[in-house]
């Protein structure tokens, strides 16, 4: 059933060519397409942070996207892909021109292919702007998200049929709209450039002044003045940048992978008269025991030693009839903001297992951390965080589960557990809501 479920993108087709295109020409203007979407933290230096994560999640990223509205939202892209600096973003024109409902799933038909749109509660999502080459990529998209409720506006192509569907004419819904033009990341703009014109003015100013002064109406003759010494002062250290707990998550789909990985191999590992238990991964490793049934100590550890797996750790009960082993893994550190409420989520999420036809536990998570204040000398504020946690079980292997789950932004794996005995995967984790 979960080989059914199509809750991923394909960037490429079976030849490796690029299945998608960056640009499409909407009544005689070009807009871009494509762009990757994130909310803004911080709106007071958005520049910082649009620099910030253009470094860290797209190489070679050089221009962005302004999206207005309840939710502001940044789209980054790289000129590398065919973007050029003042084209309009198509997925911000349209989010701006059907503000009045703030959730629309869409697909239009476009010179050069059909442009897949996703908005959920004012918000862009990291896939919701795709323009695909191919019919089949388009409608695949847009069905995987027909199963999420409460559509403010569904759009797709008459000839589809899609139930409560519209037909979408991309010319009338721009024609009066606000228009979000790419712009060069790295560009002088806001503080910076008004403090290089004011410096270049203040520096010009004095260079005149003195030249005036100096040259034109200079003395005759100035005692010279000796200035008093001017007392040092220390400056007061910068405040630390806040660290959003979602800034810091390990890579749910690294995590899966690894845990996967080690469980295949250390199921393999059977030695003469030793049982193995249950095998339980978490983000940093996974751990694993064998029970003495009627073998020896020496028998289990030359196993060990055999299967070429590196272990991190190993101990024996003091009995001598228990042994437990370790793994460990280091996974990639990547920023991942929530973007859903903690009611819409909860809705999304029981309605993908309804149609799995699977049951999952929900539960509500806090987390508390410190958070840096603007004045160094102040002490740090502590600040809760809400998450909605999860667990189920699955026949499934985590490399099963590897898209469906990672669909959701702010995901973080807390515990997988395989039972050996009845080869049932049991996993846990929680996501962060806005």
């Amino acid at each position: 059933m979960l080989e059914n479920a199509k809750l991923y993108d394909k960037d490429f087709d079976s030849n490796a060519t690029r299945s998608w295109a960056s640009t499409t020409v909407v009544g005689g203007t070009t807009y871009a397409t494509g762009l990757f979407w994130q909310p803004l933290q911080n709106k007071d230096d958005p520049y910082t942070e649009i620099e910030e994560t253009a470094a860290s999640v797209m190489e070679g990223a050089d221009f962005f996207a302004l999206k207005q509205g309840k939710v502001v939202q940044f789209g980054i892209c790289s000129s590398g892909d065919g973007y050029r600096r003042g084209m309009n973003s198509l997925a911000a024109s349209v989010a701006m021109a059907t503000a009045d409902k703030s959730s629309l799933l869409a697909v239009f038909k476009v010179d050069n292919g059909w442009w897949y749109c996703c908005i959920r509660n004012d918000i862009i999502l990291t896939d919701g702007d795709m323009l695909f080459l191919k019919e089949e990529d388009a409608k695949e998209q847009f069905s995987s998200m027909l199963t999420v409720p409460d559509w403010g506006r569904k759009i797709a192509p008459a000839e589809w049929g899609v139930d409560g569907a519209q037909a979408g004419d991309l010319v009338a819904l721009l024609a009066d709209t606000s228009r979000a033009k790419l712009q060069k990341i790295k560009a002088l703009r806001g503080i910076k450039l008004y403090a290089i014109l004011l410096i270049s003015a203040v520096l010009g100013f004095w260079l005149l002044s003195t030249f005036v002064m100096d040259v034109l109406f200079a003395p005759k003759k100035r005692p010279v003045i000796v200035a008093p010494v001017r007392p040092k002062i220390m400056p007061v250290a910068p405040p630390k940048p806040v660290v959003m707990p979602w800034d810091t998550i390990k890579k749910p789909e690294e995590i899966m992978g690894y845990c996967y990985r080690d469980t295949m191999l250390l199921v393999k590992i059977m030695p003469p008269g030793w049982l193995i238990g249950g095998i339980n991964c978490t983000d940093t490793g996974t751990t694993v025991s064998w029970r003495r049934q009627i073998g020896r100590i020496s028998w289990v550890d030359k196993a060990l030693k055999e299967s070429g797996i590196k272990f991190s750790a190993r101990s024996i009960s003091t009995d001598g009839n228990t042994l437990i082993a370790s793994t460990s893994y280091t996974p990639t550190i990547v920023k991942s903001p929530p973007v859903y409420s903690e009611v819409d989520l909860k809705n999304v999420i029981n309605d993908l297992f309804q149609s799995l036809d699977m049951g999952i536990a929900l539960s509500d998570k806090t987390e508390t951390v410190d958070v840096p204040s603007p004045d160094p000398r102040t002490p740090p504020k502590k600040v809760t965080y809400r998450l909605v946690g999860f667990s189920f079980s699955s026949m499934q292997n985590p490399l099963k589960w590897q898209d469906i789950l990672t669909k959701f932004s702010g995901l973080t794996i807390t515990n997988i557990r395989y039972d050996t005995t009845n080869a049932m995967w049991q996993y846990e984790g929680a996501i962060y809501v806005l």
